[in-house]
């Protein structure tokens, strides 16, 4: 069974102002992240300061979408009865050095393993949303 992102009505994410710039690049196709301008580190998710120097001065740059399974379990059981299962929740490490939480589509879920090269695919799962999933790296 080849995954694939999820049907329609599953809980869709609630942009704030903060968060908008990412899921706006999402409508696009493009995967944003903030990069603080003090001193390098990219910021995931979104927040007013740096995680790393607590310099305010972040700026949304493009990241390459492309990365590494860091971290993943298959769910079985989901915890609301929208999401259709099987499902690979995974931790992407992407290659700019930060961490996204995702689910992985375009494979079997046995086929799932840490260090598998993987890259964004965005999926519209809403009038105004689109959601990044990852997908095996050819």
């Amino acid at each position: 069974m080849i995954l694939e992102p999820q049907a329609e009505g599953i809980p869709l994410p609630r942009p704030t102002a903060l968060s908008a710039p990412h899921w706006e690049g999402a409508r696009r196709g493009e995967l944003l992240v903030q990069r603080c301008r003090d001193c390098g580190a990219c910021v995931f998710p979104p927040r007013p300061a740096c995680t790393r120097c607590l310099g305010g001065g972040l700026e949304w740059v493009r990241s390459s979408g492309r990365g590494a399974v860091y971290s993943y379990t298959v769910v079985h059981r989901p915890q609301q009865p929208a999401f259709a299962a099987p499902y690979v929740c995974a931790i992407v490490e992407l290659d700019e050095g930060w961490h996204m939480l995702t689910a992985l589509v375009g494979l079997e879920p046995s086929e799932a393993r840490v260090g598998l090269r993987v890259e964004a695919a965005f999926h519209p799962a809403g009038e105004d949303v689109a959601l990044p999933y990852f997908r095996p790296a050819p």
